[in-house]
């Protein structure tokens, strides 16, 4: 598989480097020769007007290996000219019976391999995404599988939930896989994926499932709802004053120092040795180990929040535009210091963070569970005053939030969590018990007796149960056991 991994990347760059040469050297001036065997292209939609030099049709170069016929008969526009993916697509059928290395690659992996990047080649024309990039071998590690062509076998005798189960891959055989997640009976396996991550080859399996998801609810039908506010030492704040606490699994102390560390072995190794290999490779496993922390955690994060109401509300942040650099300061011809090492370390804990996956995730459970999710306008959250809507950068100073106007006195990050809630002009209604139970001890009036201290050299003369309980103290549970009582 790691070989159909090398020679696949080839595959894609080499027609991505045709395509390119076509489409740099069709802009030329008309007087300059062009690398084209024919001269004359068609237009992109019709595809029948001559002389009109498009570059997306055809971007085969004179001298290339490309050995299929340029021309097709279509019944609707009759004699035309093939598309670049099409011409690729049978010089790649053509490589099959001319290379071994391709030869033991799938035909449909092969095909599917030129799709994808024919889908990224139109969406840069289409002005969705930038040009398509060549590839490194570091971040190329996936090929794809069309429907009906790989075969399961799922093991549903076994007790265990994870089980090994058997799968038939074209141009690989049989071979064995843990199941991680149990594979409904009436789910249709559709495309499969096969990917290659620093701790081994996973399988990524994409169902049909014969119920629909539940549509979403009206926000006209909807009880109650819950604001979140994401952040840095509280992940999610939610309106009902409960929080998430932020693990940080990349910006921890003792997690950056490992970090350093094996990165600082990677670079202590010889260029292209087996050791500076395996030392990245440590490195590697390290990140994934991060990542996988993080989206399980975020994966239970996102699920207490949408079991908390019937709807979810959250900002609509641009978190590319919050991590941006900041504007240098010139004066007098020289840079002066803009902030930028101290930002520096704040994107590094936004990074972490991760607030785009998680709204994902939050997305995705709530779809499922026909529960609305709404995105409002971030600005001056954390300023304004849910209860007088009053906005001020002194309302806030840390992680206290005191209205100037009103006097309202709450939590920074529960006030901005329900100033979004706010805004969505939803509320919330809580079905949890907030009170303790009165046997807890944490209700119950504290006993100030007189202990004689225990015999030793440690209770010696230090018997501090003996000491007379200030008068704030009484008074303090006097007032804790009204509250609760």
């Amino acid at each position: 598989m790691s070989e159909w991994l090398v020679t696949l990347r080839k595959h894609r760059n080499y027609c991505l480097n045709e395509r390119k040469r076509g489409f740099e050297s069709n802009n030329q001036e008309s007087n300059h020769a062009v690398m084209y065997g024919y001269g004359s292209f068609c237009d992109l939609d019709t595809r029948v007007e001559y002389g009109s030099f498009c570059p997306l049709t055809c971007p085969v170069v004179k001298h290339g290996v490309m050995s299929a016929e340029l021309l097709k008969v279509s019944k609707k526009h009759g004699l035309m000219w093939r598309g670049a993916g099409e011409v690729q697509s049978t010089r790649t059928s053509e490589l099959r019976s001319e290379n071994s290395f391709y030869e033991r690659i799938a035909s449909t992996v092969l095909q599917g391999n030129l799709a994808k990047l024919d889908a990224a080649y139109a969406g840069f024309f289409q002005h969705k995404r930038g040009f398509p990039a060549f590839r490194k071998a570091s971040n190329f590690n996936s090929f794809q599988y069309k429907p009906d062509q790989a075969k399961l076998t799922v093991n549903r005798a076994s007790p265990k939930k994870r089980c090994y189960s058997h799968v038939y891959l074209p141009g690989l055989g049989e071979m064995r896989y843990l199941n991680s997640r149990v594979i409904p009976e009436d789910a249709e396996p559709r495309t499969i994926t096969i990917l290659k991550e620093a701790d081994g080859w996973h399988m990524s399996i994409l169902l049909n499932l014969p119920e629909p998801l539940p549509s979403v609810a009206e926000l006209e039908t909807v009880n109650s709802a819950v604001g979140i506010d994401v952040g840095i030492n509280k992940l999610i704040s939610l309106s009902d004053g409960s929080f998430v606490e932020n693990p940080r699994f990349a910006t921890h102390k003792k997690t950056r120092r490992l970090l350093r560390l094996r990165q600082r072995r990677v670079n202590r190794r010889v260029k292209g040795s087996n050791n500076r290999r395996k030392a990245g490779l440590e490195v590697a496993k390290l990140h994934k180990k991060i990542a996988d922390k993080r989206n399980d955690f975020q994966w239970k994060a996102a699920k207490k929040i949408v079991e908390t109401a019937e709807a979810v509300v959250h900002e609509d942040l641009n978190i590319k535009g919050m991590k941006s650099r900041c504007k240098p300061k010139k004066q007098k011809g020289r840079f002066m210091p803009n902030g930028q090492s101290a930002k520096r370390g704040l994107n590094r804990s936004i990074s972490d963070a991760s607030w785009g996956e998680l709204f994902s995730k939050i997305a995705w459970l709530a779809a499922k569970s026909g529960k609305p999710v709404l995105a409002v306008n971030p600005k001056h959250t954390s300023q304004e005053c849910s209860a007088c809507h009053h906005i001020s950068k002194d309302n806030r100073d840390g992680e206290k939030f005191v209205c100037g106007a009103c006097g309202h006195i709450d939590h920074a990050d529960t006030q901005a969590s329900r100033t979004i809630l706010g805004r969505a002009d939803l509320k919330f209604v809580s079905t949890r018990r907030k009170n303790l139970p009165g046997d807890s001890r944490k209700v119950t009036p504290s006993q100030y007796k007189d202990i004689p201290a225990p015999k030793g050299k440690r209770g010696e003369g230090r018997n501090r149960t003996s000491k007379a309980v200030p008068e704030k103290r009484i008074l303090g549970d006097q007032l804790h056991l009204q509250l609760f009582n």
